[in-house]
């Protein structure tokens, strides 16, 4: 009875907590993550911010988060969106528009972004000044709780970029980056499919890769004793000394 308590307990709490992600309350969009745009990007390393788009298509799926991509102009200048997003989430929607510079003015888009009956948004654009910052802005007047993914979102200057989070702040959405919405989607470790998560984690962050590995030889030497016999080397080094003499 207790337990059953605390589970209730804590699952008001984090329904109330409005500045984390309800996974279940959460819809993905992936802004004009385009081959044109990114060669304007100044303020992040252009194979870092295409592994954290990637990295978020990942995510979205394996934690059944709809999401909605769109482009700007594709057929000009800006090019197409990049093709690992789709490529890595096939459930991702398209949504064209007609020319909009701000997603939000785009009804199709706000459309589908009601009919999922969420409030959580988790936005990422390039670039971030417009592509991200105009649509964040937008949502959050419009009543949703808005997440800016800031490095998955590249912009054509560092000072851009620093304007641009003191504005979305001040509008009342909530900067955020890439890793720490891996984690929030996946919530738990208790889950069958925490690997698959653990996966877009080494991608994401190589470092972890490491920490991973280490951890997997200290469970084998654990389970399968020492590769490395070094008390047998010893006694075999002394032996080679003493026949040297």
């Amino acid at each position: 009875m207790q337990n059953r308590v605390f589970i209730l307990q804590e699952k008001m709490m984090i329904q109330v907590n409005r500045w984390m992600i309800d996974p279940d309350d959460a819809v993905m969009l992936l802004i004009d993550h385009q081959s044109g745009l990114f060669q304007l990007v100044k303020d992040i390393e252009l194979p870092v911010l295409r592994s954290n788009v990637i990295a978020l298509a990942k995510v979205a799926r394996l934690a059944k988060v709809p999401t909605f991509t769109t482009a700007s102009v594709p057929d000009g200048p800006n090019g197409p969106l990049i093709p690992e997003i789709h490529e890595q989430n096939p459930e991702a929607v398209y949504i064209p528009r007609t020319g909009q510079v701000n997603a939000w003015d785009n009804p199709p888009w706000v459309e589908a972004i009601e009919n999922t009956g969420r409030k959580t948004l988790l936005i990422a654009g390039t670039l971030t000044s417009v592509c991200m910052a105009f649509p964040a802005i937008s949502a959050v007047a419009a009543g949703y709780k808005v997440f800016c993914i800031i490095d998955a979102s590249g912009n054509h200057s560092q000072m851009a970029t620093d304007l641009t989070l003191a504005r979305i702040a001040q509008a009342g959405a909530i900067p955020i980056d890439t890793f720490a919405v891996l984690g929030e989607l996946m919530s738990t470790w208790n889950r069958p499919d925490a690997m698959d998560f653990a996966a877009v984690m080494v991608d994401l962050v190589p470092h972890y890769r490491a920490l991973m590995e280490s951890y997997d030889k200290a469970q084998s030497v654990q389970r399968d004793g020492h590769e490395t016999e070094l008390d047998k080397f010893e006694a075999g080094a002394g032996n080679e000394v003493i026949h040297a003499r």
